[in-house]
């Protein structure tokens, strides 16, 4: 049998329109799906960012109904910290302003912080209570409240904690390390250039002089006794007249309830019933929201990333 080369060139025509067809018809497959693809996860990313950033943070407060409102100081108090007075100071307006507030819970696990912000949510405490004053602030001491978040306690109305709470530690501390010694033996010399002589007062790696030493403890018993005052202020004559009331010591809750520190014993949950009696709570705390949390997270990841990459580069 013998094909004409004709025949055989049309075929073969035939053939790369065929095999051009389905290339064509692949490309626009692939084209198609890749379109797809990328609005899906453009679509997922939008959906995820609105869920994120309008999803229940626990920050609105809608209840009118009477209630026990609720505000949580859980770690160190400081500004960005966990405990920072602006987020304190927005959750307390929120529940003074709500009409359906009876009393407010400051439950505080903290072991104080920056004197500061201290200062700033007892000052706010105050400040409120004065322009609400049938709306009672108690504050109640869960495994810790000492040093700066006890300022802030103190403005409450009346204290509670547990027996075995840790409470006061009325203090002011300042602390670092001295290494001058260490240099001298390695046989280093501290090379410092400021200006302003005392600009280098902190320095570590240099020998404290009696100026700055009397400087700063003047300088920390300034602090002190703004804290002396404040509490003295909250607690009035509740306070027993001790010289080691305002020494830095820290008291159980037994303790603390002799020294004049607590009025009672019992949780949040008691005080709302017993004393607000109103067992419904609301909580008032400001909380990050979704999107926060997850920026913060995205934040750590990165700078772990970035230390890691520096470490190694620093190894090497």
């Amino acid at each position: 049998m013998s094909i004409s080369p004709e025949s055989s060139s049309k075929n073969n025509d035939a053939f790369l329109a065929s095999v051009l067809n389905e290339f064509v018809i692949e490309k626009r497959r692939k084209r198609r799906w890749s379109i797809f693809f990328k609005l899906a996860l453009l679509i997922f990313i939008v959906i995820f960012f609105i869920v994120m950033c309008t999803g229940e943070d626990g920050n609105k407060i809608t209840a009118d109904e009477p209630h026990t409102a609720l505000i949580n100081l859980t770690g160190e108090i400081g500004a960005g910290n966990d405990v920072d007075a602006d987020k304190v100071a927005t959750a307390l307006n929120n529940a003074f302003k709500n009409k359906g507030t009876k009393a407010i819970i400051l439950r505080i696990n903290s072991p104080g912080g920056s004197p500061v912000q201290s200062s700033y949510i007892y000052n706010e405490i105050m400040r409120l209570r004065a322009l609400h004053p049938t709306v009672p602030v108690y504050a109640v001491c869960v495994d810790v409240c000492a040093s700066g978040a006890y300022y802030v306690a103190s403005a409450a109305q009346d204290i509670y904690a547990d027996p075995s709470s840790l409470v006061g530690s009325i203090g002011v501390i300042m602390s670092g390390f001295g290494a001058d010694k260490a240099i001298e033996k390695l046989g280093i010399s501290r090379r410092v250039y400021t200006a302003g002589s005392n600009k280098d007062m902190l320095d570590p790696f240099l020998p404290v002089s009696s100026q700055t030493k009397a400087y700063t403890q003047q300088m920390l018993g300034i602090v002190h006794q703004q804290f002396i005052a404040a509490v003295e202020a909250g607690r009035g004559d509740r306070l027993k007249k001790s010289p080691d009331l305002f020494s830095g010591l820290v008291w159980t809750g037994v303790q603390a309830k002799n020294m004049g520190l607590v009025d009672g014993f019992g949780s949040t949950g008691y005080v709302a019933r017993t004393i607000v009696k109103d067992d419904k709570i609301i909580d008032y705390t400001i909380k990050p929201t979704p999107f926060e949390r997850f920026a913060d997270r995205i934040g750590a990841s990165m700078g772990h990333i970035i230390t890691s990459q520096f470490e190694g580069k620093i190894s090497e």
